[in-house]
């Protein structure tokens, strides 16, 4: 696996996502991973899971320190305090000192920006976290966040897949020197995996769909992915995509996919207008 680097931070281009996963279910697959060679964990406090990821940590056989660990702050906790308070109930729940990445998770409509961008810097500051960045920010609000931070953003993590277009926002990331973090990268409950041109690709390849996507994040600069499953077998799958690479041409027609604009995680709280 290979890193991105962005702001000072180095984040592995491919991580573990656990939404959705809980109790020992989660334990068991961030520890299998682990052991399966990913050294980037993605979590979040309204994931009500943080103290099976930190078990799961805990049990692998890797040292902390070399676990790239985020998490990040729910819309109700995005104020002065409440920000801070959120951030250290996370570290207790995942049985750490630090966490790698802090994220504001969704924007807020309701507390100003410049609050919570405040509060971000002050976990960052007093050493909650290494990084600091930012999740499901459109181009306005990332510049805006940018601006208003003292210390560098590092990531915005977003959901992308081949039927999303994302060129504006990836564009903005690296502008800032940041890297874009893919959520939902392999687009979920959809015809993707096993429609054209991905199937055709596999085939081509020697691969499995999943591995033609997630090496189509991968192979964009600056970007990673951080696919979840529940199948013990697929995490390791989902690793092996270092070892081959897609042409130009290629790269391109999965690109195109992006013409659909589907958009699996828009909800009423988010953002009123996407890129």
């Amino acid at each position: 696996m290979h890193d991105v680097n962005a702001n000072g931070a180095s984040i592995p281009a491919l991580g573990f996502g656990t939404w959705t996963l809980k109790g020992e279910e989660a334990a068991h697959l961030v520890t299998h991973a682990l052991n399966s060679g990913y050294r980037h964990i993605d979590t979040a406090a309204l994931y009500e899971n943080e103290e099976a990821v930190g078990e799961g940590i805990a049990s692998a056989d890797i040292d902390r320190g070399d676990v790239f660990l985020t998490t990040k702050v729910w819309t109700t906790d995005l104020a002065e305090g409440d920000f801070q308070r959120s951030i250290e109930a996370s570290l207790e729940r995942l049985g750490v000192d630090q966490v790698d990445l802090a994220l504001i998770h969704w924007p807020s409509k309701a507390v100003p920006l410049r609050e919570t961008v405040l509060a971000l810097n002050d976990v960052l500051e007093r050493g909650l976290t290494r990084h600091i960045g930012v999740s499901n920010f459109p181009v306005r609000l990332l510049d805006e966040a940018v601006a208003l931070s003292a210390n560098p953003l590092v990531c915005n993590q977003c959901e992308y897949h081949p039927f999303l277009n994302q060129d504006a926002v990836i564009a903005a990331c690296r502008k800032h020197g940041m890297a874009f973090v893919s959520y939902c990268p392999l687009a979920r409950d959809s015809d993707l995996l096993t429609g054209e041109p991905v199937s055709s690709l596999a085939a081509k390849y020697g691969r499995t769909a999943g591995q033609i996507v997630l090496r189509w994040h991968v192979q964009q600069e600056g970007v990673v992915a951080i696919p979840r499953t529940r199948t013990p077998a697929r995490v390791i799958e989902n690793s092996q995509v270092f070892d081959f690479e897609l042409t130009g041409d290629d790269m391109a027609t999965i690109s195109a996919l992006g013409t659909r604009n589907m958009r699996i995680c828009d909800y009423d709280f988010g953002p009123d207008e996407w890129d």
